[in-house]
């Protein structure tokens, strides 16, 4: 069993979830076109989108895993030939795949691409992910269903060559490896969980009505008076790397393509200092274990890798502690930098300064002016560039942030 450092593979909704994934320490990122992948409603790339990101990464030395792992339907597969050989044109370095008849098509249309067994997949052997290896993938990105001693004995018994990948933060779903027709069901539009538009509706409050009695609703509770019984926590596995790495993951997964560009940036952070601390022998500092409280998520667990995670079953509610202020653009050495803004910024707030290598930092917004030098009382509309000092140089796409003081704790995903 292999103990060498795992792969960082980070989310990329977009193309600015992308730049923050690549500046913030990732390995590898994982994205998608407008079809074919399991997060229809994330921003995803468009052809000459996905063509700059693979030239990003590249020349970073990050690479692109493709995601073309949803179960289409006929008409949608007689359209996969000419996306999967433009992948292969592209350069992509890996795409991943749920169904066999898709892996059969990217061996044909992608020869120089590698091929990843979904999650979607449903591997939980150690025979199946042979099996996969044997009709030519590479790797298997595991199901969520598995503990850490099941991923060590698929390690020991499948082939040494094939790469095991599994998740280690993030959304999870209740039903098993995400297949799942709730959705299809539940929504007028059909939305289909298995082919990237799932509506969520494990996190909706039920009620019973009984056949004669129409428009009479009976709660259902657990003994508590708890009323969400479907909805799942979030995983977060960032206390537990040395028991990852134990194992002889190949990759590190975290959740998030439909997620902020903020959140691809907080936690790639934190588990890049994270793995790097656990390869070295070292602990964790305290100050980037921090960092994943600081992003919007549902109450944290450890999945199934130690047993039974439970269900926080009293709201399905996100719990959001703190808030982007802006994006540093650029930054001098005497720490004057330019920054884009995400919410209104007044003079003299406490904020957070944060980026790719820089320790949480304390500041009041000071030195506000307008690109023309201006003075500027208030920032508030989004995206406008601005002016302020910092304490010092940081690199671009550093974060400012503040504590959502006054918005409630449990409100959206960012």
């Amino acid at each position: 069993m292999t103990t060498r450092k795992p792969e960082l593979l980070a989310p990329a909704g977009d193309m600015e979830r992308l730049q923050m994934a690549v500046a913030y320490g990732a390995d590898a990122v994982y994205l998608a076109g407008g079809e074919f992948g399991m997060r229809a409603f994330a921003g995803n790339f468009s052809p000459e989108e996905l063509a700059d990101a693979v030239r990003l990464c590249h020349s970073r030395g990050v690479a692109v895993h493709v995601t073309c792992n949803t179960m289409p339907r006929d008409e949608e597969v007689d359209r996969l030939p000419d996306w999967l050989a433009f992948l292969d044109r592209t350069g992509v370095d890996a795409v991943i795949v749920a169904d066999v008849g898709v892996l059969a098509l990217a061996k044909r249309h992608a020869p120089h691409v590698a091929i990843h067994i979904s999650t979607q997949a449903s591997v939980v052997n150690h025979q199946s992910a042979r099996a996969w290896h044997d009709l030519g993938a590479s790797r298997v990105i595991l199901a969520r269903e598995l503990s850490l001693d099941e991923i060590a004995r698929i390690r020991d018994k499948a082939p040494p060559e094939l790469e095991l990948e599994a998740f280690v933060h993030g959304a999870m779903c209740v039903s098993y490896s995400g297949r799942c027709l709730l959705s299809n069901y539940m929504t007028g539009a059909g939305r289909d969980s298995n082919r990237g538009s799932c509506a969520q509706p494990c996190r909706y409050q039920y009620a019973l009505v009984e056949e004669k009695r129409p428009g009479e609703y009976f709660p259902i509770r657990e003994e508590d008076g708890a009323t969400y019984i479907l909805n799942s926590r979030d995983l977060c596995m960032i206390d537990h790397m040395d028991d990852l790495l134990r194992v002889g993951l190949t990759s590190l997964k975290i959740e998030g393509r439909a997620k902020s560009a903020y959140y691809t940036a907080v936690v790639t952070g934190a588990y890049r200092h994270a793995i790097d601390a656990a390869a070295a022998g070292e602990p964790l500092s305290p100050v980037w274990r921090a960092e994943v409280d600081k992003v919007s998520h549902r109450h944290y667990s450890t999945g199934f890798y130690y047993g039974q995670p439970g269900q926080y079953v009293h709201s399905a509610r996100y719990l959001r502690d703190w808030q982007i202020v802006a994006v540093v653009v650029s930054c001098a050495p005497d720490g004057r930098a330019v920054v884009s803004l995400r919410n209104k910024c007044a003079a003299g707030e406490a904020l957070e300064l944060v980026g790719p290598g820089v320790e949480p930092l304390p500041l009041t917004a000071a030195g506000m002016t307008l690109p023309d030098g201006s003075p500027l009382a208030e920032a508030r509309t989004p995206q406008m560039q601005f002016c302020l000092r910092l304490p010092r140089q940081v690199p671009p796409l550093s974060i400012l942030r503040r504590p959502a003081a006054l918005s409630p704790r449990e409100g959206t995903p960012g």
